[in-house]
């Protein structure tokens, strides 16, 4: 029982903590426990260690965990990558043996397909091209999508790269490049996640979500089918389980206990513990992404929506339109911002913010017609990049497909900057 319990005990926490980590700082849980949970272990107990070491060793110690953890976090190493595919494969190894005779033929079938997926999708994810942008094909990456003059704006350069940035990427302090439609840097993968290799990450988290709930089911059912054979009124919901007198939830526990131990030893009942605890946070990741895919936008984008949604709560937001009624057409200026995009839209709007909470002083220097406007919502705001579920997943999966070919100009067919001044001084 003290070996269940434990190994429950520490399913638990794990999962609990890494959702902390990846969850503690969306807007949605700001005022909640997660949020003061993460604040707690990610800022004030720092804080506290720092305090600590600077008056014991005169910061000695943490410079040197500091150094460390430096590397572990913001340096490019397999460490956590290597670490998932043993908790893949040793899972497996402990749970096969036991499990594998007992299934029918249909269910090893879809048990293969489950466990061979995520090293295939996981190889994909890892060693694919995020969607590095090089001075080679910066031509075709501008001409990807166009500016919302909202999240990104024409005119931003790369400090280190020395390129103009292209709308939606992001320079990864990590992988040290620029990554188109940049989504963020997964320490899992040893990769970025960008517009490159979206489609087979998304693969990846759905590949083990599936085999973390399948192989949880079939494990649970081998071991319900064992405790039952002893204990025949036995159920998996204490509620339900009485033997006439009634089962209490201590007596509920001792058949879990002794079904677990039974079934293949305490290894097999671990692994299935496992795998039922961190299914729902798989799924929540993936879910978590499907809707990042349904709102047209991505991880990093959202930290970016977060932000403007706390200048609109202070009063700090303004719009007006960027595109002037037809037939007239916004001007660009075509040595920072392509003439034509592959993206079947243009940005219709420009958001800015003002630290004094009055509207920016009419100039020429900002594009857009009419006068300012405050905006208080986001839902008040056209996401650019949003053009419904379908359309939004085809983008991911298979990029450029619903797009026309480009046509000759400036950006727009792919070359580079040196072709296209070629060819004019040639006309």
């Amino acid at each position: 029982m003290g070996a269940i319990a434990t190994v429950a005990i520490i399913v638990l926490g794990i999962s609990f903590m890494t959702f902390v980590a990846f969850f503690g700082r969306l807007p949605a849980l700001r005022r909640t426990p997660i949020a003061w949970l993460h604040r707690l272990i990610w800022v004030h107990i720092p804080n506290s260690v720092l305090a600590l070491d600077d008056r014991l060793t005169a910061g000695k110690v943490t410079s040197s965990c500091s150094r460390f953890g430096n590397y572990i976090m913001h340096d490019k190493h397999p460490t956590v990558l290597i670490f998932f595919l043993l908790l893949l494969s040793v899972g497996e190894f402990l749970y096969l043996p036991t499990a594998w005779p007992q299934l029918s033929r249909y269910q090893q079938f879809i048990g293969f397909i489950a466990m061979v997926l995520p090293y295939l999708f996981l190889y994909l994810s890892a060693f694919s091209d995020p969607g590095t942008i090089t001075a080679r094909n910066h031509g075709a990456e501008m001409a990807r999508y166009p500016y919302d003059f909202t999240l990104f704006h024409p005119g931003a350069s790369c400090s280190t790269c020395r390129l103009l940035k292209p709308a939606r990427s992001k320079h990864c302090s990590i992988c040290k490049r620029c990554v188109a439609r940049s989504d963020h840097h997964c320490i899992f993968i040893n990769n970025c996640v960008g517009a490159g290799n979206t489609h087979w990450f998304v693969l990846l988290l759905l590949s083990t979500a599936f085999l973390t709930l399948y192989g949880g089911i079939l494990g649970l059912q081998l071991i319900t089918a064992k405790m039952r054979a002893r204990y025949p009124f036995w159920a998996v919901i204490p509620s339900r389980a009485h033997d006439g007198a009634g089962m209490d939830f201590a007596d509920w526990l001792i058949v879990w206990s002794y079904g677990l131990q039974a079934q293949g030893g305490v290894s097999m009942g671990a692994v299935t513990l496992l795998a039922l605890l961190t299914s729902p946070l798989v799924w929540g990741l993936l879910g978590y992404h499907l809707y990042l895919i349904y709102c047209g936008t991505t991880t990093n984008e959202s930290m970016k929506w977060s932000d403007w949604q706390a200048e609109m709560s202070d009063g700090f937001a303004f719009r007006r339109a960027l595109v002037p009624p037809r037939p007239a057409v916004r001007a660009k200026d075509l040595s920072i911002e392509p003439l034509w995009t592959r993206w079947p839209a243009e940005a219709e709007q420009i958001l800015v913010r003002t630290e004094n909470g009055l509207p920016p002083v009419q100039s020429t220097s900002l594009p857009g017609v009419g006068e300012w406007e405050h905006v208080w919502r986001l839902k008040d705001i056209e996401n650019l990049y949003d053009l419904g579920f379908w359309d939004n997943l085809v983008d991911v999966f298979v990029p450029y497909h619903m797009f026309r070919d480009p046509p000759v100009g400036r950006w727009g067919s792919g070359h580079t900057e040196e072709k296209q001044e070629s060819s004019d001084d040639m006309s």
